[in-house]
């Protein structure tokens, strides 16, 4: 059975809320596949490995605003440095630093949101509220120029628990709100994906990571 890409696409852009932004999660997908996505008005595509997510930024057209979604291993920032949108996951100042110094090498300002480790599953990365906090207010990070923190992230525990879901999500917004009281330059929320996207979508993200309800399920 083929999957109805482009069908896919605008059936979600009539259904979010016009201040939510999808990013199409087409990381496996071939090129033909995020082509389909892009003549149906699609311009964000995340993946989560920084060798594919380069190879096609160099196959497909330049106006594509690529988010690198995954892990990132700090010495492969470089890769993606030239053109990187958003790295969603930021976990570590460690990495910050990485991604100033190899913005700056490319004259580029780079946004970042940082993880909050929001799920009780041991396999999600993500900073504690405590952590996030004092990164936040790390007087070198406020020196980076070629970084700029906009959001956060987060990812739910992979439940059939709604409510399990809800707690999550209403922790990561409740987080969201108080920081941004000092952090003015916080305006993207992350959250939510093809299974509880509109739970994220009710907590007030402002941003949707969707892969297999667009794409078809990975191999």
């Amino acid at each position: 059975m083929s999957i109805d890409i482009e069908g896919n696409i605008k059936k979600f852009k009539s259904e979010i809320p016009d201040d939510v932004a999808l990013v199409a999660v087409s990381k496996t997908k071939p090129n033909e596949d995020l082509l389909e996505a892009y003549h149906a008005g699609q311009r964000i595509f995340g993946e989560n490995k920084i060798q594919e997510m380069t190879d096609k930024w160099e196959a497909l057209p330049k106006d594509i605003e690529w988010h690198m979604i995954g892990h990132v291993q700090t010495n492969k920032v470089k890769y993606m440095a030239p053109y990187v949108s958003l790295i969603h996951a930021v976990d570590k100042l460690k990495l910050l630093k990485e991604v100033n110094k190899r913005a700056k090498q490319n004259d580029r300002e780079i946004r970042c949101l940082l993880q909050l480790k929001i799920a009780e599953e041991d396999s999600k990365f993500g900073m504690s509220k405590e952590d996030l906090t004092h990164l936040l207010l790390d007087e070198g990070v406020s020196k980076f120029e070629h970084v700029k923190i906009v959001g956060l992230m987060g990812m739910a525990t992979f439940t059939d628990d709604e409510d399990q879901i809800e707690r999550e999500f209403a922790y990561l917004k409740e987080t969201f709100d108080e920081l941004k009281q000092e952090h003015k330059q916080l305006h993207i929320l992350s959250m939510g994906m093809s299974g509880d996207y509109k739970l994220g979508i009710k907590h007030d993200s402002n941003m949707i990571r969707i892969g297999s309800a667009i794409f078809g399920e990975r191999k």
